[in-house]
């Protein structure tokens, strides 16, 4: 780093505290953004691997502005995912403002209530804040907002990735919109986020009426290292070649267990689990492989679902650095939360996504150290029986397309058009809780043509207006403004409100008076059941319907509780990719024996049932189609042929057509192609269960279906794949 001009036109007090971090000048990212900042002027993302010093990049230029400009307001807006990183960047940014005299202001949901009275009497410097918690200020204090946010001359949006695609996302440009539109003036935006595949995806998130005008900044880490190994494993030997090793003749499961106990005991890594479930079980697993070794525990969970004391405790203890420390976790540490530095990052299983991969990876090589990624993956055991798509070795080959699409650079691009109408309804009732009544027009105009839900007209705004008045969610006065109704009422009024997601009811575990965390209801317990949670294993001593309260004392057995799975849509071009390595030869350098024998195995698979030649394989009395398409094509595909009376299932990479023969399934293939498919919204009346979101359930069918299909029905891609498929019939 070499002191340039840029560092020059930053305030004195802040040169002098860089000076006093030891530090030789700026970073590259932090030298590009500190004029634009300065400037005030435009839209701006910084994007940059984990520990790069985005907030630095950001927060530097911004510090100086405001100890150059102090005004009575809050001057800064900063908008983070988690309340945890929340914490860990006010840790920091103290630090910056210390001897600026630029408060900094947390509030979130486990901030005291004196605590966020004080910014509200006298706001002024940066404000921390969850979407969340910035809804709630709109509901509750909205009187009060034009003052505490007067002089707002930036927004920061840390982890900005976590949003996209999301209705979380949706919510936050809303509450941008808003905020521009209660100010009366454009506020410059500043995106903080992990390098992407396609920067205009984020660029269009931070501005969608303007994506052209953002400008990026982009660090993709030049000539950094990266060290990616990925193991393999199978429930059952099955090969003499692969039996060198009798230890893992074992399940998969343990010899996985064993492996995380040789590679990381002695320092610190993170190990992302796909699933809350495999946090528990690993963590338990690996626990009781400690005590059996009469060692100390370096292996603790991390998950939404334990009790925030529990997650702290393992983030300073890995932060602290001076134990060794690893930490069995779920995407909750795959944000930029400060947990020091760590050897390397364990991903078990495929990953989610490759965005999801690439963020994870980002989680080591600091300090100029290579980034080490272990993939491990385990396969099922084979039989006659097994279906051709187990033969595929499906986990293992999406594992590699992943690592290799990861390596080119390339992520996952957005669905566009869905309309977001649950968190449109979220916002509606926000509004008019805002304003204590709304008109119709100035509704849709706020929300639909000036803000994110520009894909409902008016047409559909009105009739989603009626379907809202007739649940009472609102109701309407004689001159037309629209009210809270009493449905409506008691929604907002509920703290659950805020949250554009749905949550689930849950019991808490509590264990010698202290709370573990919480778990789903739906778990099916008894009282001295077993029961795996925190990564130990306890007895249920009472089960308290009335209170929601699960009482444990230690003991042995059990399974973890049934957790809400969350894992993603597969892209297309995850599973193009995995048909190229499947049909090519070349063995990636990243495969351990194993996994480069358990590949051998798929493309043998692959061979045999004739997979480069057809897309169509008889098994017992099914047939199963194989279009190496992503999830969305599958299922419209999928719904054309339940409209034909095939009885069909999505499972995995491939559909299956039951008591189907492939000549039926080709016939049925081949009329639909010539026929045509459906229209969409015809296709989503097929589906029964069609409510997925949070306010689903106060949509008309008709609004549910439209919606429906927006997100989740591609013809156009499945026109694509079925032309393909039959070509190479």
């Amino acid at each position: 780093m070499a002191t340039t001009a840029a560092i020059d036109r930053l305030d004195e007090r802040v040169q002098r505290w860089i000076w006093s971090q030891g530090w030789k000048g700026l970073r590259p990212v932090q030298e590009a953004v500190v004029d634009p900042i300065l400037a005030g002027d435009r839209d701006l993302i910084v994007s940059a691997a984990t520990a790069a010093g985005k907030t630095e990049a950001a927060f530097l230029p911004i510090a100086s502005q405001l100890v150059r400009t102090p005004a009575e307001g809050v001057q800064a807006l900063y908008l983070s995912p988690l309340k945890a990183l929340i914490n860990d960047q006010h840790r920091r940014l103290d630090e910056i403002a210390a001897g600026l005299d630029v408060p900094v202001h947390r509030w979130h949901g486990d901030v005291a209530s004196a605590a966020k009275e004080r910014v509200t009497r006298d706001p002024r410097g940066v404000l921390l804040i969850t979407p969340e918690s910035l809804e709630a200020m709109f509901v509750l204090r909205a009187s009060r907002l034009p003052g505490i946010f007067a002089p707002l001359a930036y927004v920061v949006i840390d982890e900005m990735h976590a949003f996209l695609g999301s209705e979380r996302g949706r919510q936050l440009q809303s509450l941008l919109t808003r905020i521009e539109d209660l100010l009366e003036r454009r506020i410059p935006r500043v995106g903080l986020s992990a390098t992407l595949g396609d920067m205009s995806i984020a660029a269009e998130f931070l501005r969608p009426d303007d994506p052209g005008g953002v400008q990026l900044v982009v660090d993709d880490g030049g000539d950094s290292e990266v060290k990616i190994g990925l193991r393999g494993y199978s429930d059952q030997i099955e090969d003499a070649e692969l039996a060198h090793d009798p230890t893992r003749a074992t399940s998969g499961e343990v010899a996985i267990a064993d492996d995380l106990l040789r590679f990381l005991r002695g320092s610190s890594n993170l190990v992302f689990a796909n699933s809350r479930r495999d946090v528990e079980v690993f963590a338990a697993r690996l626990f009781e492989a400690c005590e059996e070794r009469r060692v100390p525990n370096e292996f603790f969970p991390h998950h939404g679902s334990l009790a925030k004391l529990l997650r702290e405790e393992a983030e300073a203890r890995l932060k602290d650095g001076k134990l060794p420390t690893n930490v069995i976790c779920t995407s909750t540490l795959e944000m930029g939360i400060d947990v020091g530095d760590v050897a390397s990052v364990c991903q078990l299983g495929a990953p989610p996504s490759v965005a999801a991969l690439r963020q994870r990876l980002g989680r080591s090589g600091r300090r100029g150290t290579p980034s080490i990624l272990r993939v491990l993956v385990r396969e099922p055991a084979l039989g006659e029986k097994s279906a051709p798509q187990d033969r595929l070795r499906e986990e293992l080959v999406q594992a590699i397309a992943a690592i290799e699409l990861l390596l080119e650079g390339w992520c996952e691009p957005l669905v566009s058009g869905a309309p977001h109408l649950s968190t449109l309804i979220q916002q509606i009732l926000s509004v008019v809780a805002e304003r204590s009544g709304a008109n119709a027009r100035e509704l849709h105009d706020l929300l639909c043509v000036r803000g994110p839900f520009d894909a409902v007209d008016a047409e559909d705004f009105a009739e989603l207006l009626r379907a809202m008045g007739q649940a009472e969610l609102i109701s309407q006065d004689s001159r037309g403004t629209l009210l809270s109704g009493p449905v409506g009422e008691r929604i907002v009024e509920h703290y659950s409100f805020y949250a554009a997601f749905q949550s689930t009811e849950e019991y808490r575990v509590v264990a010698d008076g202290r709370t573990l965390g919480t778990m789903p209801v739906t778990s099916a317990l008894t009282p001295d059941g077993g029961l795996v949670f925190a990564g130990r294993s306890w007895r249920i001593e009472e089960i308290d319907e009335q209170k929601g309260v699960i009482t444990v004392r230690p003991g042995f057995g059990g399974d973890p509780p049934v957790f809400r799975s969350s894992f993603g849509r597969v892209a297309g071009e995850v599973r193009e990719r995995m048909r190229h390595v499947l049909e090519t030869d070349a063995v990636p350098a990243f495969l351990d024996g194993r996994a480069a024998a358990l590949l051998a195995q798929a493309r043998e698979a692959f061979a045999e049932l004739r997979l480069s030649e057809t897309s169509v394989v008889e098994h017992k009395r099914d047939s199963i189609l194989f279009a190496w398409a992503g999830d969305r094509v599958l299922g419209t595909i999928r719904l054309e042929l339940i409209g034909r009376g095939v009885e069909t299932s999505h499972d995995g990479l491939a559909l299956c057509a039951r008591r189907t023969s492939a000549d039926e399934l080709w016939a049925h293939l081949g009329d639909l192609e010539y026929e045509g498919f459906s229209d969409p919204e015809d296709l989503a009346r097929r589906v029964r269960a069609k409510a997925r979101e949070k306010y689903d359930p106060y949509l008309s069918d008709d609004l549910l279906t439209r919606a429906f299909a927006a997100t989740h029905i591609d013809v156009a891609g499945a026109e694509r794949t079925l032309e393909r498929i039959l070509v190479h019939r």
